[in-house]
């Protein structure tokens, strides 16, 4: 990302800029975590990536190709998994399959998407309609449905905002033991300060807006595999919290 700006008009025609200069460089495999205030332009940045919308200025670059569309090499896992509800959880992961590998075999592709949904813990659930799963269920279907994609990155915006504290931490370790199999490139956006630390391996802290920009980049130096009570008990991660937490605490006073 370079030099990336978003700027939106007004019905009474009055510009407001959004996002202003951000700069960010994302290496292949490292997780990466977006955070800032509500309404700072974290999301604006995400759907850029994305390609859901355009920059006004500056650029997306991945594997040497500006981003200017939707494309299947984002796989995206939302707040909501927007799941199509006549269809079972099985179906919705294979019109993903489908889109990616329309050359394969009927069979390859639902045995690509049986894969993914087995390793989010759905085995026994693959046949049931969105109607029928808890709310954490949805999202392991939306989540299995991104890496289905087998994409160049993984983009995902708050993916566990909407649930309840329990099944929020057992979804942040499924997603993290998924990632961890072959370590594709993610960008998360996120306002909770302990998710982004557990999961990522930088965090990216964003001004408030208007013309939010990147403010600082903390390095999480926690091991690789991760689980939640080695991370709470490494001698650095109280340090890092409070760095995160001062800089959200001067931003939200500005």
């Amino acid at each position: 990302m370079t030099g990336l700006c978003k700027a939106f008009v007004r019905p009474d025609g009055d510009q407001v800029v959004v996002v202003e200069k951000f700069d960010l460089k994302v290496k292949k495999g490292e997780f990466v975590t977006l955070i800032g205030h509500s309404g700072c332009g974290k999301s604006t940045v995400l759907s850029i990536i994305a390609g859901l919308c355009r920059a006004s200025s500056g650029g997306v670059i991945l594997d040497g190709r500006e981003i200017t569309l939707p494309g299947v090499d984002r796989g995206m896992v939302f707040q909501q998994p927007n799941l199509l509800p006549w269809l079972t959880a099985l179906e919705n992961v294979l019109l993903a399959v489908e889109a990616a590998e329309p050359g394969l075999p009927a069979r390859k592709r639902v045995d690509i998407a049986a894969h993914y949904l087995r390793l989010v813990g759905l085995a026994e659930a693959m046949g049931k309609r969105p109607g029928e799963l808890s709310g954490g269920m949805r999202q392991r279907v939306g989540i299995a449905r991104a890496f289905s994609l087998r994409p160049k990155v993984l983009l995902l915006d708050e993916p566990f905002g909407m649930l309840d504290s329990l099944t929020r931490f057992e979804l942040q370790q499924a997603l993290l033991d998924l990632w961890a199999q072959d370590r594709k490139t993610a960008f998360m956006v996120t306002h909770d300060v302990d998710e982004a630390l557990f999961l990522s391996d930088r965090v990216a802290m964003m001004t408030s807006g208007p013309r939010a920009h990147l403010g600082r980049i903390l390095e999480v130096p926690f091991s690789r595999p991760r689980n939640r009570a080695a991370v709470l008990e490494h001698p650095d991660y109280y340090r890092l919290r409070d760095e995160l937490i001062e800089f959200l605490n001067a931003e939200g006073k500005q």
